[in-house]
């Protein structure tokens, strides 16, 4: 659709536009147009260059820690405390104190952006110098002080590397706990458990569940240590308190008994005391061995089979066993326990050529006591004695080691001698 056109009356020649009639004299041309708008854009461009700029002439923002005074005040009490640092702790301290995030120089660096912009240059070129030198003297008084100490440590600490180095001997395993530990591998390989207990025992384990009477000579002080209680006064009789030093490990089989249900396959190796004095063949402090079986249907057969299986694997193959009628209260029938010489075998009985020290040329050594668990002792741990049976031997530590080696006075281990321990040699 065509614009509509400016009309032009030919009579008064004026230009008609919407609302507006102008005499021909009066409509302004392009050229007038643009004279006449460059004095307003004159007009403008000098009203622009009046208005205010930034004053690049003055600052107004004034930060004391920025100054150079203070700035250089700030280095200067850097460099004077490293230099007075003694050691690598002060040391530590200065740089804390001088270098670290609250030191004055880190906070005047801080302070940089509160600058006006044309300002901050010249501020965090001072700043950075200081800053600089201060890490300088730093890492140099460091070093002089890292080398202090290297060459203190070498005159204090000094080694003389020409000493032997094997001035203190190797040790070695106790034979006595060697030997004990290698009677427990005879049994585990056998099915048994290695049991334990406490030492410090309650009087009914220890004589009373194991069927000793009361008046029995072992209850007496003079063949049982006997421990005061807590509760007992001075005035009470020591043998009244119910708690002993356990005479022999038998405790642990009874306590084995009261917690399994059989059967019961257990090795109770352990310490043990009894009021002996100590002279060759006896200590107060020695050690057994003791194994308790509680199964249906077990024998004599049983026991004197498991006993010939231990001699043959602690003393070599080829020795015998035999048992001598005795008596113990926690085992019925009982008896004694003896092996062939393992030294003579046997051939130094009546023979006055060869006397064996071993066994006094008697051609056998006593073990140890066995027999057949009473049924009284099974019925104290809950146990029907009409069906289950067991069997039960102990024997001495020290006795054994005696026999094996040959040892003539039991004193030798226990006064922890080297020369005794060292030639059985470390066992591991």
């Amino acid at each position: 659709m065509a614009r509509p056109s400016r009309a032009v009356d030919s009579t008064f020649g004026t230009c008609e536009r919407p609302g507006i009639r102008l005499r021909p004299d009066e409509v302004p041309s392009a050229e007038a147009e643009r004279e006449s708008s460059q004095p307003k854009a004159r007009a403008n461009r000098k009203a622009r260059e009046e208005m205010s700029a930034p004053n690049k002439s003055y600052d107004p923002v004034e930060v004391e820690a920025l100054k150079p005074e203070e700035i250089d005040r700030a280095r200067d009490a850097a460099l004077a405390a490293i230099a007075a640092a003694g050691d690598l702790e002060a040391l530590r301290e200065v740089k804390a104190a001088h270098a670290g995030d609250r030191s004055p120089l880190a906070l005047a660096n801080r302070e940089i952006g509160a600058l006006p912009p044309h300002a901050r240059a010249e501020a965090g070129k001072r700043v950075g110098q200081a800053r600089g030198a201060v890490g300088q003297a730093l890492k140099k008084r460091q070093e002089e002080l890292e080398a202090e100490r290297d060459e203190r440590v070498l005159v204090e600490e000094a080694v003389d590397v020409t000493l032997p180095y094997d001035r203190v001997p190797a040790g070695a395993r106790h034979p006595l706990t060697t030997l004990m530990e290698r009677i427990e591998d005879v049994f585990v390989a056998m099915g048994y458990e290695v049991a334990e207990g406490p030492e410090v025992e309650a009087e009914w384990f220890n004589f009373d569940a194991l069927n000793i009477a009361p008046d029995h000579p072992a209850r007496t002080m003079q063949d049982t240590f006997f421990v005061r209680g807590a509760e007992d006064g001075e005035d009470r009789d020591l043998a009244d308190s119910g708690v002993v030093l356990r005479t022999h490990t038998s405790p642990v089989q009874i306590r084995s008994l009261l917690d399994r249900e059989p059967p019961v396959y257990v090795i109770c190796p352990g310490r043990v005391y009894r009021t002996d004095e100590l002279d060759a063949t006896h200590t107060p402090v020695f050690h057994q061995v003791e194994l308790l079986a509680v199964d249906e249907g077990l024998t004599m057969t049983d026991l004197k089979g498991t006993i010939e299986h231990m001699v043959r694997s602690l003393f070599g193959e080829g020795l015998g066993t035999r048992m001598r009628p005795s008596y113990f209260p926690f085992t019925e029938p009982s008896a004694e326990v003896d092996m062939v010489c393992f030294v003579c075998r046997g051939e130094s009985v009546g023979n006055p050529d060869r006397p064996c020290r071993t066994c006094s040329s008697e051609g056998w050594i006593e073990l140890g006591g066995c027999g057949m668990v009473n049924p009284r002792v099974l019925t104290a741990c809950g146990v029907d004695p009409e069906r289950y049976s067991g069997f039960a031997f102990g024997f001495g530590i020290e006795r054994m080691l005696m026999f094996r080696h040959n040892v003539e006075d039991m004193r030798d281990m226990v006064e922890g001698d080297v020369r005794f321990t060292r030639p059985f040699g470390m066992e591991i």
